[in-house]
């Protein structure tokens, strides 16, 4: 009887975690993103649902600045008065450059070392509407002021027109470029769609605190061409742009 109950009983041990899965499960995911690509650079939010350990469906909304190849800083350092100095400038250009982007995400991991590694390698794909914000561009312009019959010069600030383009891309006309200010009570848009393609690696991608590099390509799409430089018979416009980026994204996950 003593040996029977012995070999009958049965022994019930918790079930024991692999020490490697140090990963847990959430639901919810919030981070930010700071990103540069190879015409500008942006930061979004993104605000997103993990489905599975391998699926993240996310929303993102972003802001940025798109710039022109062709464009490019520079400054004539010349001097207009004993505390006045010229500002650097884009000579060429006729307008700023914001772009507001939304779009719906899909992030999914392709490697099945992640959970036992911590480290994940996947994919990011995004789409959704485009706005580009068109900001006037305003240079300081030189001219000569008639005052008793003595010739003396004046700074004027004015964005490009027909009536001043002979004046406006004169470069020894340009003394600098006017304050960041000027023309934000000018502002227009231009709908589109924009959609990304990435590749990101993702340390402790299934821990509390989300981290994430992703390079990849995008691409914005407009109705109209986006009018970045003043058109001359050289140089012109167009309504798309495909860009290279780089993202470092950053935030948490949640029940």
């Amino acid at each position: 009887m003593i040996s029977f109950g012995l070999f009958g009983q049965k022994s019930f041990q918790p079930k024991q975690e692999d020490p490697e899965f140090k990963g847990i499960i959430y639901r919810k995911e919030a981070t930010g993103v700071l990103a540069v690509h190879t015409n500008g650079y942006f930061v979004s939010f993104h605000k997103g649902k993990i489905k599975t350990y391998y699926k993240t469906v996310y929303s993102s909304y972003e802001l940025g600045l798109l710039y022109d190849p062709r464009e490019y800083r520079q400054n004539r350092n010349i001097p207009f008065s004993v505390n006045r100095v010229s500002r650097s400038f884009r000579f060429g250009k006729q307008n700023s450059v914001f772009v507001f982007r939304a779009g719906r995400g899909v992030k999914k991991l392709i490697s099945d070392k992640a959970k036992r590694k911590g480290l994940a390698l996947g994919y990011n794909m995004q789409a959704g509407p485009s706005i580009a914000i068109i900001k006037p561009y305003y240079l300081e312009l030189i001219y000569q002021k008639n005052i008793d019959n003595t010739l003396v010069p004046e700074l004027r600030d004015e964005k490009y027109s027909e009536e001043n383009a002979d004046k406006f891309l004169d470069y020894n006309s340009v003394f600098g470029g006017a304050s960041f200010g000027k023309g934000f009570s000018e502002l227009s848009i231009i709908p589109g769609l924009q959609g990304k393609l990435g590749l990101f690696f993702s340390p402790g991608a299934f821990e509390e605190f989300a981290k994430s590099l992703e390079v990849g390509i995008m691409a914005d799409i407009y109705v109209k061409k986006v009018p970045v430089m003043v058109e001359t018979p050289t140089v012109s416009n167009k309504s798309y742009f495909v860009n290279l980026y780089l993202t470092v994204e950053f935030g948490k996950r949640s029940n």
